[in-house]
């Protein structure tokens, strides 16, 4: 593997696709930050669950702490192949890199700086270098930038649109000498796309500061998937139609009005912390829909809903309340590498 940090991807016709394309694996990590979770047996068991569905579909890799690959064995299937390296944390999404493709078949990656969404967590030093690692292992060439981001904060129509959130990337704790068109910029160079749609994001949700995989996802170029909540006294219904206003009439790369489908999001009400109950947050793998599921009644709507967008391909549900306690979903804790 090469590095390229001044080197634009585009110039090499690179660009990531949109997570419905075929993929080659998925990347995840075990659960290393053990006193992040008040159950932690709980928390294995419910990680292994979501690698071992994945892994049905698709090739599996799954990062783990040396220390733990004897233990964390005992929770997979013979499918799961795990990948010893140093990490942090468990959220693959957010620290690991980019995967780009272009036409000629050529699979590359591009990374950013990550700093544990605003030195939220520490030690983050690992995850830091955990994209170029993962890119390191496939000996595919690394597209480096200074910008501190992360994957959940994005989402591509694999035809030149990115959507993000402006409570994250314009957020002070990641890059306060950036002004918003040196962020947008920056987030074209390195995915390989050509706009970016803002929305306000979620200023209420103080562990990502909003990440755009908790209220929004591509599910097809032009056709973004949008979560919302029907209770107008819950504070998450406000938020839910500021996104939704923002995206309306908003024409994207290729000058489409995006077409809206909606999704209920779970009940937070009934959470003492700052959980995920995002049905959004969910992993496209090649011929499924993983989709997480929080023992709440909601959760057959977002099957129904997942059946009816995406007719051919499966939907598994897998329970996730105990990865949810750490803050993130499904999607944060997987990433596809595309077929090149």
């Amino acid at each position: 593997m090469s590095s390229s940090e001044i080197k634009d991807p585009r110039d090499f016709g690179l660009y990531m696709p949109g997570e419905w394309t075929k993929h080659s694996a998925c990347w995840m990590a075990w659960p290393a930050r053990v006193d992040l979770w008040p159950n932690i047996e709980a928390t294995k068991k419910a990680y292994a669950e979501v690698a071992n569905t994945i892994a049905k579909y698709e090739p599996l890799k799954l990062l783990v702490l040396p220390s733990m690959l004897e233990d964390a064995k005992t929770y997979l299937s013979e499918k799961v192949e795990t990948v010893g390296m140093d990490i942090d944390d468990s959220w693959t999404r957010d620290s690991g890199p980019n995967f780009l493709i272009n036409d000629s078949g050529t699979l590359a990656g591009s990374t950013w700086e990550f700093n544990a969404w605003g030195n939220k967590f520490t030690p983050f030093n690992q995850d830091a270098l955990m994209g170029g690692r993962i890119l390191n292992l496939v000996d595919v060439e690394e597209f480096t930038s200074n910008m501190i981001a992360e994957g959940g904060g994005i989402t591509i129509d694999g035809e030149g649109t990115v959507i993000t959130t402006e409570s994250c990337f314009l957020n002070k704790n990641r890059n306060p000498n950036l002004t918003k068109q040196e962020i947008e910029n920056e987030l074209c160079r390195t995915l390989g796309t050509e706009q970016v749609i803002w929305i306000p994001g979620d200023p209420n949700e103080t562990g990502t500061d909003g990440h755009i995989d908790g209220i929004a996802a591509f599910i097809e170029p032009g056709r973004v998937l949008v979560e919302i909540n029907s209770d107008k006294n819950d504070p998450h219904y406000q938020v839910g139609m500021n996104n939704l206003e923002a995206l309306k009439n908003v024409k994207d790369a290729r000058g489409r009005t995006l077409e809206i489908d909606f999704i209920y999001e779970g009940d937070y009400s009934i959470l003492e912390f700052d959980e995920c109950r995002s049905y959004i947050n969910t992993y496209l793998a090649n011929d499924a829909v993983i989709v997480p599921g929080y023992d709440d009644e909601r959760d057959y709507l977002a099957i129904e809903t997942y059946q009816n967008i995406y007719p051919d391909r499966d939907v598994a549900q897998v329970q996730i309340s105990d990865i949810a306690i750490g803050g993130g979903g499904i999607h944060c804790i997987t990433q596809q590498q595309p077929n090149p």
